[in-house]
């Protein structure tokens, strides 16, 4: 039996199929054993193996066993059942890691943006809790600047000059600020810094464009605008507030091969970084 490719498992009335060397990831689980008939709890019936439990916590113990990481829907809650369940079939590495609800549970996420508008410039201040999130949105934008000839707030982005990207100011890991608009400088010249924002392709430099284009982009993100306040009403300065559940770090179990084992020797737990 434990030379068949292809097994089929009835498990709570749903039906899963799945290669045998997915079921022999651990060789010491119950369901590795199945294979061999060493296992009376799984009863072969008309060539599919039946087993009396739940079939929709089954699931996620296949999807762990066909990845070796443990990545929970952000609405989960039955981390108990699930460990009993990982505890049932054998995979004792994945009940360890069950066992520490908090590492799984997907965490709420906060950030702000800042927006204050001064006669021709309009000034931003990203912040935001998880500093992967602001890394990535400050991948995102682009501020280029040039110098102009003219008048105009909404002056079109003038192609026929080029212009040049700033770096983006990094007060902190955990913020990010810039300015767009114009600054008159002698004449009628004047210092014109237009944003950009991945994946629009537009280039623009009036600061209420600006803000409602980074806001779209938030909500496209998954986040949720929540509040909306100003902070100082003379600089019409104000402050949006933003929040979304991010998901947990996935968890990998790492697998090390013993030479001279017939299948997997041990497995110890390993955290997948995917930001602060």
């Amino acid at each position: 039996m434990s030379s068949r490719e292809v097994v089929v498992l009835s498990v709570g009335g749903m039906r899963f199929v799945t290669r045998a060397s997915t079921l022999q990831q651990f060789p010491e689980s119950r369901l590795a054993r199945m294979l061999n008939d060493d296992d009376q709890e799984f009863k072969l019936v008309s060539g599919e193996f039946f087993v009396d439990r739940d079939g929709a916590l089954f699931s996620y113990i296949m999807d762990f066993l066909r990845t070796l990481q443990v990545s929970l829907p952000t609405d989960f809650s039955d981390y108990q059942r699930l460990q009993r369940e990982a505890e049932f079939y054998g995979l004792y590495s994945l009940a360890n890691l069950l066992s520490q609800e908090h590492l799984l549970k997907p965490r709420l996420e906060i950030l702000e943006v800042h927006f204050s508008l001064q006669e021709t410039q309009a000034f931003f201040r990203i912040f935001g809790s998880c500093s992967t999130t602001i890394e990535a949105l400050a991948e995102q934008i682009t501020v280029f600047t040039g110098q102009q000839s003219g008048q105009g707030w909404n002056r079109p982005f003038p192609s026929q000059k080029p212009l040049v990207p700033l770096p983006l100011e990094r007060p902190s890991h955990h913020d990010v600020v810039f300015l767009c608009g114009i600054e008159y400088s002698a004449g009628d010249q004047f210092v014109a810094r237009y944003f950009s924002i991945k994946p629009d392709s537009r280039k623009l430099i009036n600061g209420t464009n600006v803000l409602g284009l980074l806001l779209d982009t938030l909500l496209n993100d998954g986040f949720r605008l929540i509040s909306t306040r100003t902070v100082v009403s003379e600089e019409k300065a104000e402050c949006y507030t933003f929040e979304r559940m991010k998901r947990a770090a996935g968890l990998t179990i790492t697998v090390n091969q013993t030479p001279g084992s017939s299948g997997v020797a041990q497995a110890r737990r390993s955290q997948v970084q995917k930001g602060k």
